[in-house]
């Protein structure tokens, strides 16, 4: 979740629409696009855009996009191009890149060799705009799509004293990434003499949800979406709120053993958490579940704990104020309104792929993607929703790194999902029914990296 300065090596400070490309270097003769909106833009002219080429030149943040994917993920090259960085105008200042103290920061990626298509994603957790450089934009960009990435308007633990009231910092992040689209879609069409012909939403947890949330909201920007284990928020539950706080109650008793252990562990299971994912527990509890509970609970519901700001880490049940004894049902109607703002519907516009693994101990899947399923049926938005749950799938591929006995990534699913949203969007052919993709019996750690069939 942390910032990280950056400095971005040779910035050509982009003029305005029409002007030429300052000479020298591969910007010389190139009309560069110009960001609608954005109150300052720089771009360049790169040897390559992915990760192969941009971490030495210091056009991305490693520590944005760090312990997301798995150690050994191939990077893709020989993708030139123009990335275009920029921010647009935002009153808080919580993205240290470039050392511009300030939020709303995007990044918008032209490879030279266009297919047609932009690919907008939001970033996980509350991470900076290069979040998704590994995961989702090498891949992209090496088919040949334009990429744009938001911040979401505010970074870090601390996201939440963005804004004026309870959810506005949330809600901010689906107007971050509704503006972008907007503007990577002209700048798109400076670049390339054409609108894309297709534009696609993707993204993982909190990026995830973004991707719901666009399109229930705004369909008309998009073409269809991937949501990669979306974030579930419901102003009635469930959502983080009603399933963390029962972990941090019942993961103490059961992790110290003795009499209560089992009680805990059924305790732990009544909240959601899967059977089979107890290994995951004791890192999800020193990383996770606090930390999560504490700010978002702080984002929608400040006066839980009074004047403490984020609750007390860690604190024993019982004591005052302490997030483990949280019980959402019954906090003010305020709070409800609150989440409300920012809740889901399942009235999707477009066609979506979600996928979610089995053993996610972070946001469990049957609170979570099971439920938004579910609840895409009801809103009669089924026939635009393909759901696939992906066995031994956990919410952070890097654990796959400490687990590959246990678990698969779900990089490679999130790839065959997108390819097979293109081919649904084309008409080749209908995505498979919703089903568990089950991990092959024999699996080989490395097959799994590059491969997840879902039929």
């Amino acid at each position: 979740m942390g910032a990280c300065s950056l400095v971005v090596a040779s910035a050509v400070a982009v003029p305005a629409a029409g002007a030429e490309g300052t000479p020298g270097g591969r910007c010389t003769g190139h009309v560069l696009p110009h960001v609608p909106g954005a109150a300052r833009q720089q771009a360049d002219c790169l040897d390559e855009l992915t990760t192969a080429g941009t971490v030495a030149s210091g056009h991305t943040d490693p520590a944005d996009f760090a312990g997301l994917t798995p150690e050994d993920l191939p990077t893709p090259s020989g993708v030139p191009g123009i990335q275009i960085d920029g921010y647009f105008p935002d009153t808080s200042t919580t993205n240290t890149n470039h050392g511009w103290n300030h939020d709303a920061q995007f990044v918008i990626r032209l490879p030279d060799r266009w297919n047609g298509g932009l690919v907008v994603s939001g970033t996980p957790a509350n991470r900076e705009q290069y979040a998704n450089d590994r995961a989702i934009s090498d891949w992209v960009l090496s088919r040949g799509y334009a990429f744009a990435a938001t911040d979401k308007g505010n970074t870090g633990p601390t996201f939440y004293r963005v804004g004026r009231g309870p959810g506005d910092a949330i809600a901010e992040w689906n107007t971050r990434v509704t503006q972008l689209t907007r503007a990577a879609g002209s700048v798109v069409t400076q670049r390339y003499h054409r609108p894309p012909a297709r534009t696609l939403a993707t993204g993982m947890s909190n990026g995830g949800y973004l991707v719901r949330w666009q399109l229930e909201n705004h369909p008309e920007l998009y073409d269809g979406g991937v949501d990669w284990e979306g974030t579930l928020w419901r102003s009635d539950g469930p959502n983080p709120l009603t399933f963390l706080p029962p972990a941090l109650r019942a993961y103490p008793a059961y992790a110290a053993g003795g009499a209560g252990a089992q009680d805990a562990w059924k305790a732990m299971r009544k909240a959601g958490y899967p059977a089979g994912s107890e290994f995951l527990w004791p890192y999800h509890h020193e990383v996770y579940w606090d930390l999560t509970q504490r700010i978002y609970r702080e984002e929608v519901d400040p006066d839980f704990d009074g004047a403490t700001e984020a609750g007390t880490p860690y604190c024993a049940p019982g004591t005052p104020g302490c997030d483990a004894d949280y019980d959402y049902a019954t906090r003010p109607p305020a709070v409800h309104r609150a989440v409300g703002r920012i809740a889901l519907t399942g009235r999707i516009g477009k066609p979506l792929i979600t996928l979610h693994g089995t053993l996610d101990a972070l946001l469990p899947i049957s609170k979570d993607s099971d439920v938004y399923a579910r609840m895409v049926h009801r809103a009669g938005r089924g026939a635009l929703l393909r759901y696939y749950r992906i066995e031994d799938g956990t919410h952070v591929d890097s654990l796959v790194d400490a687990y590959p006995d246990k678990l698969r990534p779900l990089v490679p699913c999130h790839r065959s999902a997108f390819e097979a949203l293109e081919r649904w969007l084309t008409g080749k052919a209908r995505p498979p029914a919703d089903h568990t993709v089950q991990r092959p019996a024999d699996a080989d750690p490395a097959t799994l990296l590059t491969s997840c069939p879902l039929d």
